[in-house]
């Protein structure tokens, strides 16, 4: 199994021509792509697993959208590149899906902190999130951001486990005011066991 690549280039980009003409198609294979990426927690939490593919695709639609040219290119770069997994890792955008805008407000008011408390349990062996410091997700009144970025650093032994598809895999927060987990199935397992260098 080939490593996926681990920075998005310059050179991966396709100019804005080109990308509009299988942009339709790029969208339904990355569509396709995210189903075994995705995992509900709770019930408003949703972890996103980004790999290279995902965020090569979000740096495309966000030009596309933009119109930004090429002196946007480098500005998506920084912002995406944090965002692919290193080998050893796991990356997850997690969302707080809750429609009504009066219970979304109450719900992340009491979930200050939230992004520190997220989880992966592979076997024996938990795996704290490392929430990315590119902002605080926690503003200062104790409410937490409905968008959270975070990174699950593995250990060897670790990664072993998660790939040789043998136990629970158990994702989740212990989170005081969000104390849900969820069981990986073995589609988003196989899926993101690719991460893995």
């Amino acid at each position: 199994m080939m490593a996926a690549p681990r920075k998005i280039e310059t050179s991966a980009i396709l100019p804005l021509g080109e990308y509009a003409k299988v942009r339709a198609e790029r969208r339904r294979q990355i569509t396709e792509f995210k189903k075994h990426r995705r995992l509900e927690v709770g019930p408003y939490a949703a972890f996103y697993f980004e790999s290279y593919e995902t965020m090569l695709h979000q740096v495309h639609e966000m030009l596309f959208i933009e119109k930004g040219g090429a002196e946007q290119v480098p500005d998506e770069l920084a912002a995406y590149n944090p965002l692919v997994p290193q080998g050893s890792e796991l990356v997850a955008t997690v969302m707080f899906e809750i429609d009504d805008p009066v219970r979304r407000a109450r719900v992340l008011a009491g979930l200050g902190g939230v992004e520190h408390s997220a989880f992966i349990r592979v076997g024996g062996d938990t795996i704290r999130s490392v929430a990315e410091d590119d902002q605080e997700r926690t503003r200062e009144d104790g409410k937490a951001s409905s968008v959270l970025f975070m990174r699950f650093p593995f250990s060897k032994p670790q990664v072993e486990a998660f790939r040789s598809g043998k136990g629970d895999v158990v994702v989740g927060f212990d989170h005081a005011n969000y104390g849900h987990m969820a069981l990986m199935p073995a589609d988003v397992r196989q899926a993101l066991a690719r991460d893995f260098d």
